[in-house]
């Protein structure tokens, strides 16, 4: 009996050394049923471990045979429809969650993420940004940075144009997959890779980096970073940051409670838990030094704000008048005190 991690059918682009560049996966699955396992592996000749393996006429038609057979209909589909392509075309079957060495490893774990079949954090990918090539997107898809100029060349000739979005290792999400329930003002700004929750509004200067996202509902105008999850009923306001795994936040994983709120131009580097607000334009990073305030004002202690990490009902502030950074919370002296030097 075979028993895969993933497994995607998928149709990409290669450059000139067929090499590949990116991978479409209409449907991919993660844990598929030992039925479907067991069927695709037979079909395709499957020997374990995690592979790639080019699909070519001969291997499609009994690929669709084995799906069907297995009682998985839209997979089989899936394979039907490819019968007629002119892209390369590509069966990937993980046998374990390891590190991608491969872009269709790397693309089928990004799937997994926007598909919301994992959360950020949730599938290994170490190693990615080494295994996938920089490419420029275009209007014509995909182009090995090597084939551009003459590409280009071709089309001027041709009387045509290759309007380049962008140069990157990561296309938008929204080329890939549109998750149901979410709004998007400006595609570009959503990497594939990101997991955006049922209920995300994502307006046109908010961004989320792949490896991150929202579980939704929740507002995005801020900048949402690699490796970085905000929880249900929060919002990030215009212009704020989240630090990310790739920013400077070492091995400390941000995250955004639930029912946060980030001001306009904020920015945070710790955890927050439920339910807290920092302050608009007020960037708290691990080291900041914080003054502590009971539930009557009064001072409790200065401690650093990496020990207010993952505590809930905090509200982050300025002092109007000494401009010394303070953190209010509705517990008492004596409750905050326990909850702070804890070591669960």
């Amino acid at each position: 009996m075979t028993d895969l991690y993933a497994l995607g059918l998928g149709v990409g682009t290669q450059n000139a050394k067929a090499e590949w560049l990116e991978i479409f996966y209409p449907q991919p699955l993660l844990k598929p049923s030992a039925a479907v396992a067991k069927a695709v592996a037979e079909a395709l000749d499957y020997q374990g471990g995690n592979q790639a393996l080019p699909l070519n006429s001969d291997k499609l038609s009994a690929l669709a045979s084995a799906l069907e057979a297995a009682g998985d209909s839209e997979q089989a589909a899936i394979v039907k429809s490819f019968q007629d392509s002119k892209r390369p075309l590509v069966a990937t079957l993980l046998s374990e969650d390891a590190a991608p060495s491969s872009v269709p490893e790397g693309y089928l774990k990004l799937h997994l993420i926007s598909h919301r079949l994992v959360k950020p954090h949730g599938t290994v990918l170490d190693g990615l940004f080494g295994t996938l090539p920089n490419v420029a997107w275009t209007n014509q898809g995909a182009i090995d940075l090597a084939e551009l100029p003459e590409r280009q060349l071709q089309a001027r000739l041709n009387g045509e144009l290759i309007d380049v979005d962008c140069v990157d290792k990561f296309p938008k999400m929204t080329n890939y997959v549109v998750p149901a329930g979410v709004r998007i003002a400006h595609t570009a700004r959503v990497r594939l890779g990101a997991y955006i929750g049922e209920g995300t509004t994502v307006m046109h200067e908010g961004f989320v980096n792949f490896n991150a996202g929202t579980a939704g509902p929740g507002m995005i105008e801020g900048r949402i970073s690699a490796g970085v999850f905000v929880g249900k009923g929060s919002d990030l306001g215009g212009g704020c940051s989240t630090m990310g795994t790739l920013s400077g936040g070492g091995n400390i994983i941000i995250s955004v409670g639930d029912e946060c709120l980030l001001g306009a131009n904020a920015g945070i580097g710790i955890p927050l838990g439920d339910r807290c607000t920092v302050e608009a334009g007020l960037y708290i990073t691990a080291g900041t030094k914080v003054i502590v305030l009971d539930d009557t004002g009064a001072e409790v202690e200065k401690i650093k704000a990496r020990d207010l990490a993952g505590k809930s009902d905090l509200l982050f502030r300025r002092n109007s008048i000494s401009g010394a950074i303070e953190c209010k919370t509705n517990k008492s002296a004596v409750a905050l005190n326990e909850e702070l030097h804890a070591n669960n």
